[in-house]
């Protein structure tokens, strides 16, 4: 991880993409705002929550849906790509970028803005998050990460070691078609790990709403025929309707098992 931040340090651009940062790793984030004070950094987010920690450091905040980083990860490819082999140009040529951005209600023009802040720096990365690493398409998103290293200037710095030794070791070039995104409707939770909150949900007064719950509500979040007690907490920084799932790194729950956003029933405890 020491090698990972010093990289970061020395970069004068920044993309974040599927981590909640401090959350996931406190030196990261500690790393994006030194980067930012010593360097004057850019430093893009892209995440479907937006994290009012880093709200004062990113130039630009990218939010896209729940489920979508395999779409996200072709439109980095096509927006960075630079002299890729005829397979990965026929792969990007074949992709219908308006469907693509239209479902993960990302915009294209969003990501020429992104690369736009790139054009004058020397020294760029895409840090990756753990979300890529508990997807189900977790596959392609390797391959399709492992193409922009190889035909872009970012260099990928993956916060999960595993997912990093794969993206590294990767020369298959066979990418496969985004598959169709899964709809994440109703009350959606996102995991994260925080010892002191684990046992609080916290969410945004819309999320309240859809759920029918009220601030300080002891509530049963139901998932697959597995249940957890949690205390809703409202958070007035928070917007949306993806609330925040603390947990501890111990924790054996359903909460810890594949993709990191679920999307439960929410049961008030009477």
């Amino acid at each position: 991880m020491q090698n990972k931040v010093e990289k970061i340090l020395n970069s004068d651009y920044i993309v974040s993409f599927g981590s909640f940062l401090a959350q996931d790793n406190e030196f990261v984030k500690e790393a994006i705002i030194e980067s930012i004070a010593k360097k004057s950094s850019e430093f893009i987010y892209m995440h479907p929550v937006d994290n009012v920690d880093i709200k004062v450091y990113y130039s630009q905040f990218i939010k896209y849906e729940v489920g979508s980083e395999e779409g996200i990860a072709t439109m980095l490819l096509d927006t960075f790509v630079k002299n890729p082999s005829e397979e990965i140009k026929a792969y990007l040529n074949d992709l219908d970028m308006g469907y693509i951005s239209a479902e993960s209600s990302a915009g294209e023009e969003e990501f020429e803005e992104a690369k736009e802040k790139e054009e004058e720096k020397t020294s760029k990365c895409l840090l990756v998050g753990r979300d890529i690493t508990t997807h189900e398409r977790v596959e392609n998103i390797i391959k399709i990460l492992a193409a922009l290293k190889k035909y872009s200037d970012l260099e990928i710095i993956c916060l999960d070691e595993k997912t990093q030794e794969a993206v590294d070791a990767c020369l298959d070039e066979n990418l496969e078609e985004v598959e169709e995104l899964h709809s994440y409707n109703g009350t959606v939770v996102y995991t994260i790990f925080d010892q002191e909150a684990c046992q609080k949900l916290v969410g945004s007064q819309s999320f309240a709403k859809i759920a029918k719950i009220q601030d300080k509500d002891e509530v049963y979040l139901n998932f697959e025929g597995q249940r957890l007690k949690k205390q809703f907490i409202i958070n007035k920084d928070l917007y949306g309707t993806i609330a925040l799932c603390p947990i501890e790194k111990e924790n054996i729950s359903f909460l810890v098992e594949g993709y990191r956003y679920k999307q439960v029933g929410i049961e008030k405890a009477e």
